[in-house]
């Protein structure tokens, strides 16, 4: 049997004035695996929005084996055999229902509609998580689920459909590392069986492990294809770049002054039992450890949002009771959250209002908000981080990524915080937009302020951070400076060793 070929030719996708892709042709056949690169803005989104019947192509066409579509909402690219695993997992479920019926959202609007009792509907959801190999509480309702098991409910929600091509945009993103072995297997299941795999992903590791070919967008165009085996990460990150990306590891010295923040014996729930930490004016603090290790309970604790069971916060030698978040900032302390878009930005409100959120009092005049002040603080911070936006009005819903992640940042800059918590910053943004949020870090602590950084990235932290502080299994479980990995006496390879519970064996920490 021939594999089917999917093709998309010349497209071209306007936003008023402003070109999103300009021309840009991608074929992908059954049985391949064809990723997606590109840095934030590149158009690698819209591409797959039009792809999937999210938004349609201002010029161009979509065939199946020779065939025109027309594809004008979602429902048109299922019903041709095309579904989309999106990234903002929260968009793609209904919070009331069970995990069950999500897994069978599709199914139930369907022309024609289908009924079960719900034990037949946790029966035939069961069947599909048994062929991908993922364990579930199906009864739960996915408004309970953790990021992490809302994505695996929207990749067993694509295995229940009658597909032959299947878009990942970013799954491994909340995934854990067992997790994301898991959906390479089913990927390679769906390869096997004939389905074409389309995958966005910014973690190249991965693309070139599971990938057949790659394209690469660059400004709304398509600069580069090759095939995975004749080529390299470096060449793709030059076309991605249209530059030689240097190696950034930091050489900072590391100008700690005095003792901003003190962590004692933190415990939280039965998610954190025991974590312990010091930072300094002008250090940055890597916290890394595994999907689930405990970083974002530690973080969401320090900045007011979660109930301490036990422990001490001290900022400057005095113990703060964090009730709220509101006290946290009026103390100085900011939070960069995982889900940017769920609890770090406004996505229906413009870039402006965004930027000016948490120091809107600077901008009140008598009482009214200052249209006039609030635009030049917030046109200063677009140019100081480089968000690429159409304009202060835009909905920051609609930016990039990496866009998104820098206004998340941008809105407390304008504040006196002194002590900033970033949880997974980087998580679904490219190598470009990395660079410049690890820039930006920088400059903070340059600035005197502390960092705490948490991480599933044990390579961005060895570049970034001035101590590296490993969470395993809701315990500090290692620490160590700067020197100790710069001067060899550690690697990636401890640090891992460590975030996997290896010292449970017999080991224990260097330094």
């Amino acid at each position: 049997m021939t594999a089917s070929v999917l093709e998309m030719k010349g497209i071209v996708k306007q936003y008023g004035g402003v070109y999103a892709l300009r021309g840009v042709d991608f074929t992908v056949r059954g049985g391949e695996v064809h990723a997606i690169l590109g840095a934030n803005g590149a158009g690698k989104s819209t591409l797959v929005k039009i792809l999937s019947g999210a938004e349609q192509a201002t010029a161009g066409s979509i065939l199946i084996d020779g065939r025109e579509l027309a594809v004008a909402e979602p429902r048109d690219a299922k019903r041709a055999g095309i579904h989309l695993v999106q990234q903002e997992v929260d968009t793609g479920l209904i919070p009331s229902l069970s995990v069950a019926e999500n897994i069978l959202l599709d199914q139930s609007v369907s022309v024609g509609g289908w009924w079960h009792s719900p034990k037949r509907t946790v029966e035939r959801a069961q069947q599909i998580l048994n062929r991908c190999g993922f364990s579930l509480p199906l009864k739960a309702k996915a408004e309970e689920l953790t990021l992490a098991e809302k994505q695996l409910v929207l990749l067993a929600r694509a295995v229940a459909q009658d597909v032959r091509f299947v878009i990942f945009d970013e799954p491994t993103a909340p995934l854990s590392l067992t997790e994301a072995a898991a959906l390479f297997e089913l990927i390679a299941s769906l390869k096997a069986a004939g389905l074409g795999i389309v995958y966005i992903s910014h973690r190249l590791p991965e693309v070139f492990a599971i990938a057949d070919r790659i394209t690469v967008l660059r400004d709304g165009s398509r600069v580069w294809e090759k095939r995975t085996d004749q080529t390299s990460p470096e060449e793709a990150v030059s076309a991605m770049l249209g530059r030689r990306e240097a190696n950034r590891a930091d050489d900072r010295a590391g100008r700690a002054g005095e003792v901003l923040l003190e962590v004692r014996e933190l415990r939280i729930g039965h998610k954190v039992k025991r974590f312990d930490v010091q930072v300094r004016q002008g250090e940055i603090v890597a916290v890394v450890g595994l999907v689930g290790a405990g970083k974002t309970e530690v973080s969401r604790a320090l900045f007011g949002a979660d109930r301490l069971d036990g422990g001490e916060i001290r900022l400057r030698g005095r113990t703060l009771r964090l009730r709220h978040p509101g006290e946290a900032i009026q103390n100085g302390i900011a939070l960069i959250p995982e889900e940017r878009r769920l609890q770090g930005i406004l996505v229906e409100e413009p870039v402006k209002h965004n930027l000016t959120l948490a120091h809107l009092r600077a901008f009140a005049r008598g009482g009214f908000l200052s249209d006039r002040a609030e635009r030049e603080a917030a046109q200063s911070l677009v140019e100081r981080l480089g968000i690429k936006t159409a304009g202060l009005d835009q909905r920051t819903g609609s930016l990039s990524g990496g866009n998104q992640q820098k206004v998340a940042i941008g809105k407390w800059l304008l504040t006196t915080a002194s002590v900033f918590l970033f949880d997974e910053p980087t998580k679904g943004v490219d190598i470009g937009a990395k660079q410049e949020i690890f820039r930006l870090i920088r400059e903070l602590a340059d600035e005197g302020r502390g960092i705490l950084y948490f991480s599933s990235e044990i390579d961005e932290a060895l570049a970034l951070a001035d101590r590296l502080i490993v969470l395993e299994n809701g315990r500090t479980a290692a620490e160590w400076s700067r020197s100790e990995w710069t001067e060899g006496r550690i690697t990636a390879e401890t640090v891992m060793f460590y975030m996997i519970g290896g010292n449970h064996h017999g080991s224990s920490a260097a330094g």
